[in-house]
């Protein structure tokens, strides 16, 4: 059986709507958007919480939340979604790499191995996988290797929105934005399979290909 890794990232979209003058931590005509970190600051919107084959840069599952809700909230039913995916497959998920967001006992424990970085305020003074201000990693070698996977989720957001539309978000409502970010990630999907189908595996990332 195959064994497969999967990272876990969280990608913000934007509402369209502006924030209630009444409250400015949920939209006027989005009452489901809410305020979020949106990278170094913060905007209106949802998370878009997905799991990602680092090997393929490949979606494995999404969950769709509104933006104030955290990583870790969302984590133990990205993986649940990710092994049933992966067990129809014939596959199984080996381990879960992903940032400090997700740094707990209680999504550690969803895995027999992750490569999780430590808050600084965790197991100080332990041998253990940490990410400096600078974005350095330190730690074990072999954490530190696996942990160079975790921008496969960055590369997949950026073309699922760069290359499907899911940076122009002009629909309202959680229903109706999971519904959008899910068809701009299941176009990736289709897109990679039909690179595969016509032999060109290396025209799996570019939807211009198919365009002539």
């Amino acid at each position: 059986m195959e064994e497969v890794d999967a990272v876990l990232d969280a990608s913000f979209i934007k509402a369209w709507s502006i924030r209630h003058p009444e409250s400015n931590k949920v939209g006027l005509s989005d009452r489901d958007a809410r305020v979020g970190r949106s990278g170094r600051s913060f905007g209106l919107g949802y998370k878009l919480h997905t799991s990602v084959d680092p090997r393929r840069i490949l979606p494995l599952a999404s969950v769709l939340a509104p933006a104030n809700e955290n990583e870790k909230r969302h984590a133990p039913s990205l993986v649940e979604r990710t092994r049933g995916v992966l067990g129809r497959a014939g596959a199984r998920l080996r381990c879960l790499i992903g940032d400090s967001q997700y740094s707990s006992r209680n999504v550690r424990s969803l895995v027999d191995y992750s490569v999780i970085p430590y808050m600084s305020n965790q197991r100080r003074g332990e041998d253990v996988l940490r990410v400096d201000r600078l974005f350095r990693t330190h730690g074990p070698e072999d954490l530190v290797e696996m942990y160079r996977r975790r921008p496969a989720a960055e590369a997949l957001f950026a073309f699922v929105k760069n290359q499907y539309g899911l940076t122009v978000n002009r629909v309202r409502g959680l229903v109706n934005v999971s519904v959008y970010a899910l068809l701009s990630v299941l176009c990736l999907v289709l897109n990679r399979e039909a690179a595969v189908n016509v032999g060109r595996p290396d025209k799996a990332m570019s939807p211009t290909f198919f365009n002539v």
